[in-house]
């Protein structure tokens, strides 16, 4: 079976019960406590005629990378010295193209020096987990060139996990920054978001239209909102996945944009993976979408691999897929995992699409094992 998504609510254990590791890990979100007091609810959307801020399509230059250095051993257990190396392996790959900036607990300060590279800026701030792209801020613009925190209220991807230091971390982020606070009128995870930089998104309905998230809230109340704060003129929603995993089936799973009119999306071809009929119907909607400037959408399909390396091949939700990649100056940040054709497959499908980046492949095996990717635990300052 193709392994794509991580199966957060029916697998007990991460890699098998001979490691011992907890089950609250999840794509793009891995695990915590229970018991915590939920996160507020965020007020009503407010309306606004027209947009003052713009998020930034992540190919465009960047001020930085954000990264969080977190890996709790009541959360990853045994495989947390692994994923902090996954982390640093990350980490140092991208600040050989651009400044990151990396969270790190103060207990945490003197590991994280002997195992990052010394360019990267280390800054003191608690953490639940790693996934800043969906607990971090969401970095807008606007026409002066200003910079906008939007903060989405994380509630740890609808009340799964412990997320009190993640919660705030948005708010961090704002202040390190000395960006505009912005206060966003619904509960969404960044990586559920997927934008062009010139007005159009994706988004997923199973994770924004959760009731987990946004109760009683519409689509047209969300999309007033995410305008808003996004500058977005249209949204091409996704059905996604609700229940099969943590995030209730973010985007950047799915489809990612590769600049303006040109979308790479996932195609699952195992007919037993539960994702194979959903990225069917998500084809079948971008093909015949339009974006904001009522243009089509050209689609580059990217297969998942057929097998991953061990311990990991034992393990069906370990989230191998390349649609989960960054991009940062002058490079696309991909997995790779141990699948030779799939791997180069990926990588040569990669370069057609972006001509003037070089891609970098990566064994992030620790992290996608739970359940996240490169994107997922990056977040871009637009500079």
């Amino acid at each position: 079976m193709i392994r794509s998504r991580r199966n957060f609510l029916k697998t007990p254990v991460l890699l098998g019960s001979s490691l011992g590791l907890p089950a609250l890990l999840g794509a793009c979100g891995g695990g915590g406590g229970a018991g915590e007091t939920p996160s507020p609810p965020p007020p009503n959307p407010p309306t606004t005629p027209a947009s003052l801020w713009r998020m930034p399509d992540e190919g465009e230059p960047h001020r930085a990378t954000w990264m969080a250095f977190a890996a709790a051993p009541a959360v990853w257990g045994g495989q947390a010295p692994a994923v902090r190396a996954a982390l640093a392996r990350i980490a140092a790959a991208i600040v050989q193209v651009e400044p990151l900036k990396m969270l790190v607990a103060p207990q945490d300060l003197a590991l994280a020096r002997g195992l990052l590279d010394p360019r990267i800026q280390l800054i003191e701030q608690d953490c639940d987990d790693l996934w800043l792209r969906d607990s971090g801020a969401v970095f807008v613009k606007n026409a002066q060139g200003q910079l906008g925190a939007c903060d989405f209220h994380f509630n740890g991807w609808g009340h799964k996990q412990a997320h009190a230091k993640d919660a705030l971390l948005a708010a961090a982020m704002a202040r390190q920054t000395q960006a505009t606070p912005l206060n966003g009128g619904l509960v969404i995870e960044g990586g559920a978001i997927e934008v062009d930089g010139r007005g159009t998104a994706i988004i997923t309905e199973s994770c924004v239209l959760n009731a987990n998230r946004n109760p009683g809230l519409g689509k047209a109340a969300c999309e007033a909102e995410l305008m808003r704060l996004l500058g977005l003129r249209k949204i091409i929603w996704l059905p996604g996945i609700a229940g099969r995993d943590i995030t209730d089936g973010h985007t950047d799973f799915y489809a990612r944009f590769a600049g303006p009119g040109v979308v790479i999306a996932n195609n699952d071809l195992d007919p037993n993976s539960y994702d194979h009929a959903v990225t069917r119907r998500h084809l079948e909607i971008l093909r015949a979408a339009t974006d904001a400037e009522g243009k089509p959408l050209q689609i580059v399909t990217l297969e998942p691999p057929s097998q991953v390396r061990a311990p990991y091949a034992r393990q069906g939700d370990f989230a191998a897929g390349y649609i989960n990649f960054y991009l940062a100056q002058g490079t696309v940040f991909v997995p790779e995992f141990g699948d030779v054709a799939a791997d180069t497959l990926a990588r040569q499908r990669l370069a057609e699409v972006f001509p003037q980046r070089q891609v970098v492949q990566l064994n992030i095996d620790a992290i996608a094992a739970g359940g996240g990717g490169i994107h997922c635990c990056t977040q871009q300052e637009p500079a």
